[in-house]
């Protein structure tokens, strides 16, 4: 069973940082693209943004130049650095991966999207 558990969240003041992290668990042969989340009150959940397998970044908008995405393939995590949060970043923040699950390498591909429970981001002061 794979699991994906996000932690780094908290409450912080307007201007500030925080960095999440995705811990993956389970029987993974490979993780693919590796994204993040968010669903604010009364809103639906959109992209923050995504890392590929190759380290190709991609980002919305809202998150360009004040997001990083990273990943470590050695852990099987991916982070979220958020610098010059702002009060509209608050948010739940939900960790995503594509994932792999054959048996070995000469098993076909079994690849499924996976979700974390989220962790809650405020900026507030």
């Amino acid at each position: 069973q794979v699991q994906l558990v996000e932690s780094g969240g908290g409450l912080v003041q307007p201007g500030g940082s925080l960095r999440l992290s995705c811990a993956t668990s389970g029987h993974i042969f490979r993780i693919n693209a590796m994204g993040w989340y968010r669903q604010a009150p009364g809103k639906e959940r959109e992209l923050v943004g995504m890392i590929t397998a190759g380290e190709i970044t991609n980002y919305a908008e809202s998150a360009k130049g004040r997001f990083t995405i990273s990943r470590d393939y050695n852990k099987k995590m991916s982070y979220l650095q958020m610098n010059s949060l702002k009060p509209e970043d608050t948010a739940v923040y939900y960790c995503n991966a594509r994932i792999d699950t054959r048996s070995g390498p000469l098993d076909y591909k079994r690849e499924s999207d996976y979700w974390g429970q989220g962790t809650q981001v405020t900026v507030s002061s």
